[in-house]
């Protein structure tokens, strides 16, 4: 008998009957609480009805045509509908599936505009596991260990994590834009840099907000010596911080952004987004691929933007977020060295006595909300942060649900 790889682990040892906003029914007929929305894919929450009539009816007319081949009309309407929501000057698209393909067309896009070889990413991102994409990823070895040699051009500079520096946030900033500018004076001349590559939040490296001095200091950086600025809004984007994406927060201008994840509700849909003169600059023949900007999933993807906008999901993330985040705070124990977020991006980082990293405790916490009817997932270096990412339709009455369990989970510990 076939089976699927062992490599591959369950963060839970659920199996799934169906989905209805922000619930999972399991196969023994138990609901549970979902606060992992797919790694933060399911925006408008399970089998929206919109999403499902709209997915639905553009099955039963085209579920591919080839957009290097032919047009259809979903994604020429979803390329208009994405210009009333993408940053001012994002004119341009390119669709593919996931966001590590997502990563290496802004990357291609880069050295090709600027005939430059390298690229700066910040410690604790995660950008895919794709070559390219994995070794810009620094949130943890495993994601690119075991197939060296890895891509070349890629340096690491620091993202101000204050917590774990043991910092302010502002002497965090200082040094992490210290340092950038050190790593351009000695590992790679702005002159042979294409690009700088950051998440407004890190993801995987343990939810960590970036802050607006820090980001304004990357664009003013990039201004100077003609370096791409990259906003990598795959967890980030489409509401999931409270605002439509995440970099908006921080009163800065990227060059490109790359999305995917709530963009259509759990559909495979990914891109790059930038100004027509910049992708005009992507070599011919660069640019493609069988499956991007497939009919069915632009169909629910531009019936998600609509769910977000005409039920108001920016602002409930906004809201519940606040939410979420006050809540777990106020329940913190000595376990928990921090809690931090955005919008619905909320982590609690455990920790031992001394200060280190407790990763057992955090596997411990995420295994008792389930048994106790709530889906989380871990993430950060050390898989020692609890992380929530509800759906953007989560109530206020679920979030005080959520919080209840959280509360037995931690008097459990």
């Amino acid at each position: 008998m076939t089976a699927l790889s062992p490599v591959l682990k369950q963060a839970t040892p659920i199996t799934v009957d169906h989905g209805e906003g922000c619930y999972l029914y399991a196969t023994d007929g138990r609901r549970y609480l979902d606060f992992t929305a797919g790694i933060g894919v399911t925006s408008t929450g399970h089998c929206h009805p919109k999403v499902v009539e709209a997915a639905r009816a553009q099955v039963g007319s085209l579920i591919h045509g080839q957009y290097t081949t032919v047009m259809h009309k979903p994604m020429l309407a979803l390329v208009e509908r994405l210009g009333t929501v993408l940053p001012e000057g994002l004119d341009s698209i390119f669709f593919a599936n996931s966001g590590s393909e997502a990563v290496e067309a802004a990357l291609r896009l880069s050295r090709q505009a600027t005939g430059r070889p390298n690229v700066v990413v910040f410690h604790g991102g995660f950008h895919g596991r794709t070559v390219a994409a994995a070794t810009m990823t620094t949130s943890g070895t495993r994601f690119s260990a075991g197939f060296s040699p890895l891509m070349s051009g890629v340096h690491v500079a620091p993202f101000p994590t204050a917590y774990r520096y043991g910092w302010s946030e502002e002497q965090a900033t200082d040094f992490a834009l210290r340092e950038l500018d050190y790593l351009l004076t000695t590992l790679t001349s702005p002159a042979e840099t294409a690009a700088f590559v950051v998440e407004p939040v890190l993801g995987e490296g343990g939810y960590i907000p970036g802050n607006t001095r820090f980001f304004q200091g990357l664009r003013e950086r990039a201004d100077r010596h003609g370096i791409l600025l990259v906003f990598d809004e795959i967890q980030t984007g489409f509401g999931r911080t409270g605002k439509f994406f995440g970099h908006q927060h921080f009163d800065v201008k990227p060059d490109i952004i790359t999305i995917a994840k709530g963009l259509a509700s759990g559909f495979p849909i990914s891109g790059i987004a930038a100004s027509r003169e910049l992708m005009a600059k992507a070599w011919p023949g660069s640019q493609g691929g069988t499956y991007g900007g497939n009919a069915v999933a632009c169909a629910a993807a531009l019936a998600t933007i609509d769910v977000i906008e005409s039920e108001g999901l920016v602002e409930n993330a906004a809201e519940r977020g606040r939410q979420l985040l006050t809540g777990v705070r106020d329940r913190a124990t000595k376990a928990i060295g921090d809690v931090r977020g955005l919008g619905l991006m909320v982590g609690a980082e455990f920790v031992t006595a001394t200060g280190e990293p407790d990763t057992e405790t955090a596997s411990s916490a995420q295994r008792l909300a389930v048994e106790k009817g709530m889906l989380l997932l871990t993430c950060g270096a050390h898989m020692n942060v609890v992380r929530m990412i509800p759906p953007l339709v989560v109530t206020a009455e679920q979030v005080d649900d959520a919080l209840a369990v959280w509360s037995a989970v931690l008097d459990e510990l």
